[in-house]
């Protein structure tokens, strides 16, 4: 046999946007190579009767961490690169049960783990990775005690040294955006405002100057890369803009004169609700502290109003999960909570259409058209009428292809 033909399917493709019934695909290789609502050929391929079931577009989660396996991410200090590699398998293998076929990881993941997925020797999504996110002293990479001295930690047993950057002045941080980009990264990612996971710094603080910013994203664009910033607030998302990154991450607290900067620069907001509500519901029992909560609490309103904002401004926002350790079972949770203010279909193209073109992956990733990778789900009914099919870890997912080759298959 040589690849497959998927038969009797309803194909949805997420720029028609609508189920389209009695198509075929036609699989060679890691590639689509025939689309049609008439009978393929097929050759040497292996027929497979999809029985009606929905065929689409593998999912795309453009914000994840797949090395962050504690929810209290002190914790990680104490995790040597075997065991957060480890329990970083683990973590993938589940992404990709559910049907992400593509992650963008904002921090953690490095060339090794990523060419281990590529050759098979780890169960994951494709891997997009920005190695170390690169931060101020102080700042939200910033991981630190207060009583540490700085500069002690060994990034062969401590984890969270080797996921995250600290770097002061314009000259140290082109030096680690270069680094970042040597190791193979993606995107360079660099913290912008305060965080939650972060133990010392406000919410609202501005981290980097104008130069320390600018010197990222001139390096980033020498090197055919990209900058994503970790930003909440206004004024940090504004000042983003005005500096040429190209993506925001979270952007709770944005207003309509930030989303029309972002949609005048071209930008694209990467949005993670769920991560917000799994933190106020269960990450005080992996240990996140009160002030971190409390931080939670001051972002998790807005999350709504930030799609609001962005859909009105026409800020394309792609789907993202932020989930950290035992909470990233809660990935596809993201779908539901999109609903109260989004159509299925707006939340399905952030998880393909959008998911691609952060990527930078348009006509490869997140659609079945030819010459696109053969990287799709088949789906027990009908997700454009029932978002609770993406829910569940998988279980409403008869098949799973990444590359042209089945993760999971109940069908023949």
């Amino acid at each position: 046999m040589t690849g497959y033909l998927f038969r009797n399917i309803s194909l949805l493709e997420p720029s028609v946007g609508e189920l389209q019934s009695g198509m075929e695909i036609r699989i060679e290789g890691d590639k689509v190579v025939a689309v049609s609502d008439r009978p393929i050929p097929p050759g040497a391929a292996e027929i497979i009767d999809c029985g009606g079931r929905v065929v689409m577009p593998g999912l795309i989660d453009s914000h994840v961490h797949v090395m962050l396996s504690e929810v209290f991410t002190p914790r990680l200090e104490g995790v040597p690169l075997t065991l957060a590699t480890g329990r970083a398998a683990v973590l993938m293998r589940g992404m990709i049960d559910r049907g992400f076929t593509t992650v963008r990881d904002t921090g953690g993941a490095d060339w090794g783990i990523r060419q281990a997925v590529d050759e098979g020797s780890i169960a994951g999504p494709r891997l997009f990775i920005a190695g170390q996110a690169i931060g101020p002293t102080g700042g939200h990479s910033d991981g630190r005690r207060r009583t540490d001295v700085f500069g002690a930690r060994c990034h062969c047993c401590n984890a969270m040294a080797f996921t995250m950057c600290v770097s002061d002045g314009v000259s140290e941080v082109r030096k680690a955006a270069r680094e970042q980009m040597r190791q193979g990264a993606d995107q360079v990612k660099i913290m912008m405002s305060g965080g939650v996971a972060s133990p010392y710094d406000p919410l609202d603080s501005l981290q980097f100057s104008d130069g320390e910013i600018a010197a990222a994203v001139e390096e980033a664009e020498a090197f055919g890369r990209y900058v994503c910033a970790h930003a909440y607030t206004p004024i940090a998302i504004t000042r983003a803009a005005a500096a040429g990154v190209r993506t925001i991450e979270h952007g709770n607290l944005i207003d309509a004169p930030a989303a029309k900067a972002m949609a005048e620069k071209g930008m694209f907001l990467i949005a993670n609700l769920v991560a917000y509500y799994a933190m106020k519901e269960r990450a005080a029992d992996f240990g996140m502290s009160g002030d971190m909560l409390a931080k939670n609490d001051l972002v998790i309103d807005g999350g709504l109003r930030s799609l609001e904002i962005c859909k009105a401004a026409g800020v394309p926002v792609a789907y993202g999960s932020d989930l950290l350790g035992a909470l990233q079972v809660d990935q596809s949770r993201e779908f539901l909570l999109r609903s109260a203010v989004l159509s299925p279909l707006e939340i399905i193209r952030s998880a393909t259409t959008i998911g691609a073109q952060v990527i930078r992956m348009e006509g490869k990733l997140g659609t079945l058209a030819p010459g696109a990778f053969a990287d799709l789900i088949v789906i027990d009914g009908n997700p454009l009428q029932n978002l609770g099919l993406f829910q569940e870890q998988g279980r409403h997912l008869a098949a799973i292809m990444k590359g042209g080759r089945f993760h999971k298959r109940v069908i023949h």
